[in-house]
Order: structure tokens, then C-alpha cells, then sequence
């Protein structure tokens, strides 16, 4: 008997991936093994490899990548201060080179040549996945199902009726939808029009403004730029974001409306649901304001754009990454200390801050003569040293602005008017 090759895919349990089993076996010929990754989705992975099994896989693998994707793949992400954009926590974007890690591990403990993917043509998971596969294991063929056929919905539906497939439901859901613990993703349906309000029903993790619980302070202890503790109590990665999840959720924090540019070269409008990574990135940058000087703080902003560039676009297993990475870490050396957020209507805001190597000098800062050791005097010379450059290059160069009077509106009063 001829011994068939092997396809590892990428299986959440909905319909795409439940259809991609029969027709990667029918169609190219594989036997195929399954991955199913928990990274916090809240769903029953086990119950989902059983149902690989039942609709055709050889074997179904699962992972619970939770601790790994929170402590080496987002906090490495928040220590970089990157969102891109300016707005977007990664979450998804995060997700994909882990879970391709993860097949690629799969697929050389059982022998595959090819590993396979749920996502469309459009998107930008594909060239994710796609990506760090070659990155990491270049002789194995990536496979994209859903990409490659001319099926839509309903073609699924009939496919998987006639097979037998087993589909968690049939009623198509206005939104397409990923999560994991870092974030939510939404996106589709009426959501397309980026003049449209979002409606209540695709939140799930945030609390609609009326029903915000009450106002809450927490303190975050952080160890060279990671998270390890809340409110005093020592957590791991995954268990600190779980609560700040719920916490902050539930005070309607991490709501984004955000119209991004996505890399196959389309405007896309996505809401995210992050109460944790907004709450987390608020106090990471409040006690970086402690502890990093003003030309590394400077250069951080610009590698922070570049990192999330990398992650965004599927390039986590890089060179410039692992470089920029090298970087981050160096200034985390003294990020430690602690943050005090209060939490409340939608908004996760600094009120306290401490490090236990801040550049913070009260005496430096106060304006209280009986305290301060400033020396102002010192001020007259800096200035006249700071400015002499624009000073000289007036004088011989000329003003180098319109040195006419404004054009505005005075009111001038004088001494003795009536």
C-alpha cells in the first residue's frame, strides 16, 4: 500500500478548516494532521481536535500556547512600546508566527512535506504564514485551501453536507472575528463602512459606557520591562493578562476603531477589543518616562514604528527584528518599578508612578527655592550656547521668517488712559 504524503493544517473547527480537511485529502491527495493552538480563545480545544478526527485527520494536535504568546511574543512587543500605526496592539498579528512555529515543530515530528493555512487571499495572514514557514523551514510547501478554491459560503455549506463534515453552525455571522488573549479582531459586514457606527452587538469583551462598573485603582509591577505582578500578587504572563482583561473590560477599556493600511495594498476598517494591551502599553510608557533618557526615548519611537512594521507584515522571524530586539532589551534594564492605573468609563489612565532607578530628581524638578539645586544661573549660558547657531545664521543669512508685523488684532492700554 502506498504510503500518502503528509499535510499539517492550521484547525480552528469552523467551517473553512473542517471543509480544508476533506478537501486537501480529495483534491491534492494528503493525509492530514491537524494543529489546534489555544491562545486564549475560549474555546474547548480538545473538543475541536475531536472533531478533526471525526471529519478525517490522521491525528490532531493540540497546543496551549497561551503562556508562550503572552511572555514570547506580546511582552517582548510591549517592552518595544510598538502598535501599529500608533493605535493597533498586533494581537492577530502577533498570533501567526507562533502557530507557525507550531506547525512547522508538527510537521517535522510526523514526517510532513507541506503545512496549510485557513486564510483568504486578501488578507494579511496569508503572507504571515506563509512567510514564517519559509522562514523557518523553507523545503515545506505552504498550502492555502480557502485561497486556492472557487468555493464561497455557500459552496462550503453544500461541500460539507454532501461529505458529511460537521459544522458548528450554518447561519452565517454578519462578522469575521479573531481573538486570542492579547486581542479581538472584528471586521466585515456592516462594519465596512468606516461612517457607520459600531454596534453593540460585536463587542464582547468591553462593557457598553451605561454599564461600566465602578471606578478601580490597580498597581502593575513590572521587572526590566515585563509585567510580573498585579495589585502586589505575582502572576504569570497569561493569568495577569486574563485578569486585566476582565478588570478593564469590564470598564469599557480597549474599545479601537481604527481604518488601517493592511500590506496587500488595501484600506481596511477593523475594531479591536484590547482591554489588557491598552492598559498594559499606558503603564509601560509611564514608567519609561522614569527610567530611559531623552535621545533613547527618541530612537525608541522610531524603532517601535519599524517593530510593529515587522510584526504587521509577517515578519517577525527576521533579521532586522532579532537585531531591533537587541535594542529593546538593553533599554529595559532599568524598567522596573511599579504603575498605579485607575480604571474607568472607557479610559485607562497613569495616576502614580515609581521605579526603583528613576532619573526623576524632585530636587531637580521642584520650583521650590528652600529645595531646589538647579542652577538657574547655569540657564543664561546654555541658552546663549543653544541659540547661537540660529542667532549667527540670521546675521548673516537673514531672518528666516517674514519679518513683517502680523496682521492681528491689539488692544493697547497706557498708563493714565481714562
Amino acid at each position: 500500500m502506498t504510503t500518502r504524503e503528509r499535510c499539517v493544517l492550521a484547525y480552528s473547527g469552523g467551517l473553512d478548516t473542517s471543509v480544508a480537511i476533506r478537501w486537501l485529502q480529495e483534491e491534492l491527495g494528503y493525509d492530514v494532521v491537524t494543529l489546534t493552538a489555544d491562545l486564549g480563545e475560549s474555546k474547548d480545544a480538545d473538543a475541536v481536535a475531536a472533531r478533526a478526527l471525526r471529519t478525517g485527520a490522521v491525528s490532531a494536535h493540540v497546543a496551549d500556547a497561551r503562556r508562550v504568546f503572552i511572555d514570547a511574543f506580546c511582552y517582548p512587543t510591549l517592552a518595544a512600546g510598538a502598535l501599529y500605526e500608533g493605535v493597533y496592539p498586533l494581537a492577530t498579528a502577533l498570533a501567526r508566527p507562533l502557530i507557525a512555529k507550531l506547525l512547522v515543530d508538527v510537521a517535522r515530528e510526523e514526517g510532513a512535506i507541506a503545512v496549510a493555512h485557513g486564510c483568504t487571499g486578501k488578507g494579511n495572514d496569508q503572507v504571515r504564514f506563509d512567510v514564517a514557514v519559509g522562514a523557518l523551514a523553507p523545503e515545506l510547501r505552504v498550502v492555502a485551501p480557502v485561497r486556492d478554491w472557487d468555493m464561497g459560503r455557500p459552496d462550503e455549506l453544500e461541500y460539507a453536507a454532501r461529505h458529511g463534515i460537521e459544522v458548528a453552525a450554518t447561519k452565517e455571522s454578519p462578522y469575521s472575528v479573531d481573538a486570542n488573549l492579547w486581542g479581538r479582531s472584528i471586521e466585515t459586514g456592516i462594519l465596512e463602512d468606516p461612517w457607520t457606527e459600531p454596534p453593540d452587538e460585536v463587542y464582547e469583551w468591553t462593557a457598553h459606557p451605561p454599564a461600566h462598573a465602578p471606578s478601580i485603582v490597580v498597581d502593575i509591577g513590572f521587572e526590566r520591562g515585563v509585567p510580573v505582578s498585579l495589585d502586589g500578587r505575582r502572576l504569570h504572563g497569561d493569568q495577569l493578562v486574563s485578569a486585566l482583561n476582565s478588570t478593564a473590560g469590564a470598564r469599557g477599556i480597549g474599545r479601537i476603531d481604527h481604518v488601517e493600511n493592511r500590506l496587500v495594498g488595501i484600506k481596511s476598517r477593523e475594531i479591536y477589543e484590547a482591554p489588557a494591551a491598552v492598559t498594559l502599553h499606558a503603564a509601560h510608557h509611564a514608567l519609561e518616562s522614569l527610567t530611559i533618557t531623552r535621545d533613547v526615548a527618541r530612537f525608541q519611537r522610531i524603532v517601535a514604528d519599524e517593530w510593529a512594521r515587522l510584526v504587521y507584515d509577517g515578519l517577525w522571524f527576521s533579521a532586522l527584528r532579532t537585531a531591533l530586539d537587541a535594542f529593546v532589551q538593553e533599554t529595559q534594564v532599568h524598567v522596573t518599578g511599579a504603575v498605579r492605573m485607575r480604571l474607568e468609563s472607557g479610559a485607562a489612565r497613569v495616576v502614580g508612578r515609581r521605579a526603583q532607578q528613576s532619573l526623576y530628581r524632585s530636587d531637580l524638578a521642584t520650583y521650590d527655592r528652600a529645595t531646589d539645586s538647579f542652577d538657574h544661573a547655569a540657564a543664561r549660558g546654555f541658552i546663549e550656547l543653544f541659540g547661537l547657531p540660529l542667532r549667527t545664521q540670521t546675521r548673516v543669512q537673514g531672518a528666516l521668517e517674514d519679518t513683517a508685523p502680523l496682521h492681528v488684532e491689539r488692544r493697547t492700554q497706557r498708563r493714565g488712559d481714562a
